[in-house]
């Protein structure tokens, strides 16, 4: 199980956060997000995540989700319950969480490119102009209500914020290009904040997979997402908590030109 933890009490740090602990292969042509051109509400985009070190045929993950806001501020964007998206698996099927901690940045250089389907309820995801993290808005379902269908909407309860530490994005056309920095942070409705993934942070260092200056980089990077939700800044309000889809949008699909080694959507 993912390790999950409360977070310590800190001031806010002094330090600057640092926008990218490592690099993203990105087409020549990105820019920062938050500078135009603009994706209308409605439209698709795919959110893509490339490791560190990432080359042209290593498997990423990429996640078509329809844009809610678009502009100087950032990117807010929709995961569809049932979405097809490509995710890193190894050959069998099995995730990188399938394998012991220890294994798992040994392991994973040998992870193949599969499509899969979004099985949870739906996210709402933020990505703030110039800031390393997004923000991901998650809410529960009663039981025996479907996610996908709007007359559930009303039934829905907040449930917390997750704030996914990522390089700052760069956007390209329908594209925007990250990185995941393995720590993120739990933050429940009450208020309360937890770090998870720690032990695996410790273990990437540990692997080789991130340098010791990366690490820190990512840990202070933490504390300044934490600083910002305390602050109360964009989008940690009360507003998108009740944010709900536009009850016409269907789920959108990855793109024609998209290819895989393990097909994994139905299963």
């Amino acid at each position: 199980m993912p390790e999950v933890l409360p977070m310590p009490d800190a001031p806010p740090p002094t330090e600057a956060p640092v926008p990218a602990p490592y690099a993203v292969s990105v087409p020549d042509d990105a820019r920062l997000l938050g500078t135009p051109p603009f994706l209308a509400p409605g439209e698709v985009v795919m959110w893509r995540y490339r490791d560190y070190a990432w080359a042209p045929g290593r498997p990423e993950t990429v996640s078509p989700m329809r844009v809610v806001r678009d502009d100087e501020r950032g990117l807010v964007a929709w995961l569809a319950p049932g979405t097809p998206q490509l995710t890193k698996r190894y050959a069998d099927g099995s995730d990188l969480r399938d394998v012991p901690l220890g294994d798992r940045y040994v392991r994973e250089p040998h992870r193949v490119q599969a499509r899969s389907r979004w099985r949870g309820a739906g996210i709402l995801r933020v990505a703030p102009a110039g800031s390393p993290w997004s923000v991901w808005l998650f809410w529960d379902v009663p039981e025996g209500h479907e996610p996908a269908n709007p007359a559930a909407h009303d039934a829905w309860e907040f449930a917390g914020w997750y704030v996914n530490l990522e390089t700052v994005h760069r956007r390209a056309g329908h594209d925007t290009f990250t990185g995941d920095h393995v720590l993120d942070l739990w933050i429940e409705a009450d208020g309360t904040v937890h770090v998870k993934d720690a032990d695996e942070l410790v273990e990437a260092e540990r692997a080789g997979r991130l340098t010791a200056e990366q690490a820190a980089a990512i840990r202070l990077n933490a504390e300044h997402g934490r600083a910002s939700f305390l602050a109360g800044d964009w989008p940690f309000d009360d507003a998108w908590t009740r944010w709900r889809p536009d009850a016409t949008w269907t789920t959108p699909d990855l793109s024609t030109d998209e290819r895989w080694d393990v097909d994994l959507l139905d299963v």
